[in-house]
């Protein structure tokens, strides 16, 4: 009798813990993805980190060697701080001059004829990441759009040179390509807020300017912070717009990181990939308590 009731006891933990694997079965495909496409990669740049290329051959020798290299060699310290700033300027105009617009879309447009400025937003998108780029060296070029039509109305005698292939260039063109996300991003959560909280603030004698940085911005700050994050990860592992717009005076750390794998030296690459890849792990550890959202109002 004792036996058989352990015996069912036993089929009836059985069956309630396959019932609970059955309902994580939805999650395997991006359990797949995600160990495939992102944990296995994460491995293999932390092994490599440690190891040593011989004769253009990967060795497993484990050694400190690559980050002391990086750490050793003041060009590529100060590529990775020019990047840090770089990053940090071009997500801040982005943010800047996506604000405004979005305030105006949030509040005073009607929701019907949100949706197609919206769709103005969205529509670079609809062109290739490197069409946009290169176009962005067309017009800044010496042969340009920007310096014939100031050619043309007689503001400058001759092409002016300053305007590309530096960091002036680079954080131009990345606040183009990322002004969306911050735009996007913002709209979303101005879209959510309770735009009475802005009133009765004035009502009791706020001026506009007080009640948006006292009312306004707290209650909109997960989404600040997320169109921060947004912006500021993918700028950080940019290569391709420094490349094309920025020339030998606009390098990043992620060319920094092609030209390491292109000559084959493959364990530094990784090392400098890893702490790319620390540097924003803290950095979202540092922003997670910001993205609280807590009670929402209605609008």
């Amino acid at each position: 009798m004792h036996a058989s009731a352990s015996a069912g006891s036993a089929r009836e933990g059985l069956r309630r813990r396959v019932q609970g694997w059955r309902a994580y079965a939805g999650f395997s495909p991006a359990l797949v993805l995600y160990g495939g496409f992102f944990l296995a990669p994460i491995v293999l740049i932390v092994l490599y980190s440690f190891w040593t290329v011989e004769n253009y051959n990967v060795v497993h020798h484990w050694t400190f060697e690559n980050y002391t290299y990086f750490f050793g060699t003041s060009t590529y310290v100060a590529t990775m701080l020019d990047t840090l700033w770089v990053a940090a300027l071009a997500t801040a105009l982005a943010i800047a001059a996506a604000f405004p617009l979005v305030y105006w879309l949030a509040r005073y447009v009607s929701p019907a004829r949100r949706r197609p400025l919206l769709a103005l937003i969205i529509i670079p998108f609809w062109t290739s990441y490197l069409l946009r780029v290169t176009a962005w060296s067309t017009i800044l070029g010496p042969s340009g759009v920007l310096n014939k039509a100031l050619e043309g109305i007689g503001l400058i005698g001759g092409p002016l040179g300053f305007l590309l292939y530096n960091r002036a260039a680079v954080i131009l063109v990345l606040v183009y390509l990322y002004f969306p996300f911050a735009a996007l991003t913002l709209f979303a959560a101005l879209e959510r807020f309770d735009w009475r909280l802005l009133y009765a603030a004035m009502d009791l004698g706020a001026s506009p300017r007080r009640a948006l940085v006292k009312i306004l911005l707290p209650q909109i700050r997960p989404g600040m912070t997320t169109a921060v994050i947004f912006v500021f990860v993918p700028v950080i592992g940019e290569y391709l717009t420094p490349q094309i717009v920025g020339g030998t005076r606009g390098v990043m750390i992620g060319n920094l990181v092609v030209n390491f794998f292109q000559g084959a030296q493959y364990t530094r690459g990784a090392a400098v990939s890893l702490l790319i890849a620390l540097f924003i792990g803290a950095l979202l550890v540092l922003t997670r308590k910001r993205l609280n959202l807590g009670p929402t109002h209605g609008t």
